[in-house]
């Protein structure tokens, strides 16, 4: 149970996502120790009855004590070899380990997709519906996509900011099962990205769900993101396109698209003061032509039933679709005639900001990075390496990895102080249990040293990142393995406690003896053990439905985790126990061949 407080203290998406399987260990585990000391002690009476048959007429474990009695024996007379053996196996898995990347969470397979291409700036409404068109028919050619809906512009709200730059559109992929065999989404989204393939289109390919949610929490659409803070937009955008170049380089990256924060296209009319004031005309009078006739303005309201609708009046496309036509629109005078707008103001067509985005007080650029490998940790410092060392970052200008980068970094840093102090706690619940550093130390080296063994080298084979989802099974796998641990211990204490209490334990021999007692004739409990969990966990690595994606990175560090957590229980321990006991039993009868010595002198004179 302490094992996952870890686990509760992860915040925003993961805890909300990993806090219910906490939670529900936690409560479980309560309710069964519970259960353990009063129900189960109660019904053992009305319902254990006859004759108790001996471990050793059980089938089951006869099977199993005649296979591991062989292994123990062998352990024992060589427990030096097998923990040289074990630490070479645990420095093996060094090289497995350095090579699983890293990821915030795995990719939810939301059976649809999201297509959230980047133009740059200065497109038309119109080449932008045209784009959008173009765009969901070559998307719906595709034998797997059975629905393409686009959208491009926003709404009438403050809650859409979406420029026409950025696309949007909705996938609707068939059913898995009548896809050809062993096709994947990932094989459907690079099909479809080597389709659409448009001049001064930057492609992205998202899930829905997952797309809005890291745009709200970081407002960065793609796995990766560069924030570049600093006061000029003009030299965030030079900037900007020196990172979006050089990006392009580095391995993992499908796509990089640096916000044109200057792109945008601006028509600049500014009043002639002294050529107005000659027709009569003030700065107010012709800024009111402009507003209304070019920009439009509601002149009334139409009422249809309960519903209200405003009427907005301005000049026809055609009288203000280009320059020429703007510099001919008539601007009434107080004289009773029109003149030409451009007798009274100047036209100019300049480049400015299509937006202007500001986070922590400062101006913001963004670079968006879509990634063709799921190592997000692995690109982030590959990608960073090559910034610092070919960017030169002006004065002023800060540069941040935004995206799932963040969460994953926020997430680590959470984990990296608590997981030791959640250490500390088991480790002072072990001694207040063992009283004793040495047991403490073999449960607490199995947990931190050999456990984890079979779960990287699970990860590896598998082809999984490390991720936050990864490190709750790590945290779980902990838990068992130190439970496993206790257990032998305790088995093992409890022969030894025998023997000495008989008057048995008098030489290393006898130590040998009451260790492969304590092991061999309970070994079938520890295999159960680790077998009910172990086999309870396989429905979820052979899964393929929705969410197993992030199950099975919980589940493989358990299941590899606790194939060589058995082997360290039944092997690594007893051997490890045999050093120290066996230390504690020369020193023990050194001391007493010592006073008897003495005794035997004095008495001799």
């Amino acid at each position: 149970m302490v094992s996952f407080l870890p686990v509760f203290t992860l915040e925003q998406q993961e805890g909300r996502l990993f806090a219910p399987l906490a939670w529900t260990k936690t409560f479980a585990m309560g309710f069964s120790s519970l259960l353990a000391i009063t129900v189960i002690p109660a019904l053992m009476v009305y319902l254990v009855r006859g004759r108790i048959r001996p471990e050793s007429e059980n089938p089951l474990s006869r099977l199993f004590i005649r296979g591991y009695r062989p292994v123990i024996n062998l352990a024992l007379r060589r427990p030096w070899a097998v923990l040289g053996v074990g630490m070479l196996v645990a420095l093996a898995t060094i090289w497995p380990y350095s090579r699983l990347g890293n990821e915030f969470m795995p990719s939810l397979n939301e059976g649809d997709l999201l297509y959230m291409p980047t133009t740059p700036p200065g497109i038309s409404i119109t080449a932008a519906r045209e784009l959008l068109q173009e765009t969901d028919r070559i998307i719906a050619q595709h034998p797997q996509v059975e629905h393409v809906l686009g959208k491009i512009g926003r709404a009438e709200t403050a809650t859409d900011p979406a420029p026409l730059t950025m696309i949007e559109t909705t996938i609707l992929l068939s059913d898995e099962e009548t896809w050809p065999d062993d096709k994947t989404v990932e094989d459907v989204i690079r099909e479809l990205d080597g389709m659409v393939q448009l001049p001064g289109v930057t492609n992205a390919w998202t899930m829905p769900i997952k797309t809005r949610i890291d745009m709200l929490a970081t407002g960065i659409k793609t796995p990766v993101g560069v924030k570049l803070l600093g006061d000029d937009l003009s030299v965030l955008a030079e900037v900007g396109q020196q990172i979006e170049g050089v990006l392009q380089s580095v391995e993992g990256t499908a796509s990089v698209f640096s916000e044109r924060v200057m792109g945008g296209n601006f028509i600049d009319i500014q009043v002639r003061r002294a050529d107005a004031a000659r027709y009569g005309l003030n700065v107010a009078d012709v800024q009111e032509v402009i507003a209304s006739a070019i920009g439009g303005m509601n002149v009334t309201e139409t009422v249809e039933g309960l519903e209200r609708y405003p009427v907005n009046v301005r000049f026809p496309r055609e009288l203000r679709d280009d320059l020429e036509s703007l510099r001919q629109v008539a601007v009434p005078t107080p004289m009773g005639h029109t003149v030409p707008l451009a007798q009274v103001a100047d036209f100019a067509i300049t480049k400015g900001p299509p937006a202007i985005k500001s986070e922590n007080a400062r101006r913001t650029a963004w670079i968006y990075v879509d990634l063709s490998t799921d190592d997000v940790g692995g690109y982030v410092d590959r990608a960073r390496e090559v910034v610092e060392r070919e960017v030169q970052l002006p004065e002023g200008v800060s540069l941040s990895w935004s995206g799932q980068y963040e969460y994953m970094e926020r997430a680590n840093a959470r984990l990296a102080v608590v997981v030791p102090i959640t250490l500390a706690v088991i480790f002072i619940l072990l001694y207040m249990h063992f009283r004793q550093l040495g047991e403490t130390a073999m449960v607490m080296l199995g947990t931190l040293v050999f456990a984890p063994i079979g779960g990287i080298w699970l990860l590896y084979l598998s082809g999984y990142n490390l991720s936050v989802a990864a490190g709750v099974g790590f945290i779980a796998l902990a838990g068992l393995a130190a439970e496993t641990g206790v257990v032998m211990i305790v088995y093992l204490d409890e022969a030894v406690a025998r023997f000495r209490a008989e008057g048995r334990l008098r030489s290393m021999h006898d130590l040998k003896a009451a260790i492969t007692e304590g092991a061999v004739d309970r070994v079938r409990p520890k295999l159960m053990t680790v077998a009910t969990t172990m086999i309870g966990l396989l429905p979820v690595m052979f899964g393929t439905e929705t969410g197993t994606r992030v199950m099975k990175r919980i589940a493989a560090p358990m299941v590899g985790g606790l194939a060589s957590s058995t082997v360290l229980t039944l092997v690594l321990i007893p051997s490890l126990y045999l050093l120290w006991r066996g230390f504690l039993l020369k020193r023990e009868l050194s001391t007493s061949t010592a006073q008897h010595k003495e005794g035997h002198d004095a008495q001799g004179r």
